[in-house]
């Protein structure tokens, strides 16, 4: 970011002169086969092996080298009618999340998957402390529950603090970039990562579409 120096009261002070950089377009997603009327709910499927929600989302995200946050971050996943919310969830490296049981039932979530292997076991609605765990470790987790099988949930974990999830006609807007050249990239789906270099300038929007 550009500074501008000034003197005020015989002691200068450094002013921001440019905003940040912006980056926004529109993802090509996959054809949904769900009704509009049910595009707020989402669920993640699976086909010929390839995880991903349906109706189709995007993770779009800056790929760089950024300095560690100062303070941990806590999310939440929460287990609701039978489901995973948000169904998926991209987090920086380091975020903890917590996994509220909302059902009057018992859950018990776990996951596979290299990028973080865990078991919560089983636990009631009011459980306290609230069952968490930390994510250290960048990649796909896949979030299941040892009670109803049909539930399937996804962590994307970001060596990044720049990311965003598209709407559902594959839209997106990330802001407050810094200025550089990176790598811009979307998460399709488990299998399907598209990228596009590009150039940020402070202050400048970038139009970015992938096909």
């Amino acid at each position: 970011m550009g500074l501008r120096w000034i003197l005020l009261f015989n002691t200068v002070f450094p002013i921001s002169i440019f905003a940040d950089a912006v980056v926004e377009g529109r993802v090509q997603l996959p054809e949904s086969h769900v009704a509009p009327v049910m595009a707020k709910r989402y669920e993640i499927v699976t086909t010929g092996n390839v995880l991903k929600t349906q109706p189709p989302l995007a993770v779009v995200y800056l790929e760089g080298h950024f300095p560690k946050p100062a303070a941990s971050i806590t999310k939440e996943v929460a287990q609701k009618d039978l489901t995973f919310l948000p169904a998926l969830l991209p987090v920086r490296v380091g975020t903890k999340i917590e996994f509220p049981n909302f059902d009057d039932t018992y859950h018990s979530v776990f996951s596979y998957s290299p990028a973080k292997r865990f078991d919560l076991g089983r636990y009631r609605p009011d459980e306290r402390p609230i069952p968490s765990k930390v994510f250290d470790t960048p990649g796909l987790v896949t979030l299941r529950c040892d009670i109803h099988e049909h539930m399937r949930g996804l962590i994307l974990v970001l060596e990044t603090p720049y990311f965003v999830t598209t709407d559902t006609n594959g839209r997106f807007r990330l802001s407050g970039l810094p200025s550089g050249h990176y790598l811009l990239k979307a998460w399709i789906d488990s299998k399907t990562t598209r990228e596009q270099p590009i150039d940020l300038k402070d202050g400048a929007t970038v139009h970015v579409d992938f096909p």
